[in-house]
């Protein structure tokens, strides 16, 4: 290994590191010290893919492999209308009365899954492809990092391995970012309409996931 590859993988794991850190304060750190915290970990982020710009193909954000890869998100949207059939069924399905207010209630999370995939992907699976020289160990090794984010939440930290360790492996495969945002979103909104929120505790992680019974109390209280 040369200086200049020594250099790149301190560099990468500099980077790793300052990063995972940034975001597990935001999630951990109680209001409303969280939001200056949330601010400095999106600056920094934003500003490590900035200044690390690959292209725009390396990053998945291109239209080539988009309709071979589009069959995640018809998956996805399978396994979703199954959801959705068997939490009729049991009486577990919250469905927004118009789909103007299902839209109103899940355009923002549609758009943070977007963000969630490029942080995946094109921040934390790239560099650990680098360290590691190896697609699988990469792979689970991102994985693992998104799913830990999603403490102590149970049901979401499992759900994001098994996600986060499929998607890593499909983008190295197809190196396109879309069909994985979109599936990401579906499968998101899918638990969020057919898991009762008590149960997930409203996919709150973190801080929030602790605090949640607290927060749920006074409100019904209130």
């Amino acid at each position: 290994m040369g200086p200049t590859d020594a250099k790149g993988r301190r560099r990468d794991l500099l980077e790793l590191a300052i990063g995972y850190a940034l975001i597990l304060i935001v999630i951990w750190t109680p209001r409303p010290w969280q939001r200056l915290f949330y601010c400095a970990a999106t600056l920094y982020l934003a500003a490590v893919l900035w200044l690390s710009f690959p292209g725009w193909q390396t990053l998945g954000l291109r239209t080539a492999n988009l309709a071979r890869s589009l069959w995640v998100a018809g998956v996805a949207l399978s396994i979703a209308a199954i959801a959705i059939l068997i939490a009729a069924h049991i009486g577990t399905l919250n469905l927004p009365a118009t789909p103007a207010l299902f839209i109103q209630r899940y355009w923002g999370y549609a758009l943070w899954t977007f963000t969630q995939q490029i942080l995946l992907q094109d921040f934390f699976l790239l560099r650990l492809h680098r360290l590691m020289h190896s697609q699988r160990r990469a792979s689970v090794a991102a994985a693992a990092i998104f799913s830990l984010a999603h403490l102590p939440n149970p049901i979401l930290t499992i759900v994001t391995f098994v996600w986060g360790l499929a998607a890593c492996l499909l983008f190295l495969h197809y190196r396109n970012l879309y069909p994985l945002a979109i599936a990401h979103a579906i499968l998101g909104i899918a638990i969020a309409l057919t898991i009762p929120g008590p149960v997930t505790r409203n996919m709150r992680v973190g801080l929030g996931n602790l605090t949640y019974g607290r927060h749920h109390i006074n409100r019904q209280t209130q």
